[in-house]
């Protein structure tokens, strides 16, 4: 099966597509695409909505590597509004 994992950061991102054994999972998907050693990656989504290492993939699935946050939404939200 053909998934795609894919690491972002503001303004840039990494991409990997993977043909992976039926039943693979997330966490497989992580190790075969190089980017398991990143100490940024707090968490995992598919196709945005957040799962788990041991989540299985299904044909077509995006991985999301998910980053912590760096500011609260509340506050950016503030700020956006104070610039309009």
């Amino acid at each position: 099966m053909r998934v795609e994992v894919i690491r972002a950061w503001p303004h840039r991102f990494d991409t990997v597509t993977l043909d992976l054994p039926a039943g693979a999972r997330v966490g497989d998907a992580v190790r075969a695409s190089g980017f398991a050693d990143d100490p940024e990656i707090n968490g995992y989504a598919i196709h945005g909505v957040a799962a788990q290492a041991e989540t299985e993939l299904r044909e077509g699935d995006r991985v999301e590597l998910l980053r912590p946050l760096t500011l609260d939404p509340k506050e950016a939200r503030r700020r956006r509004a104070r610039k309009a």
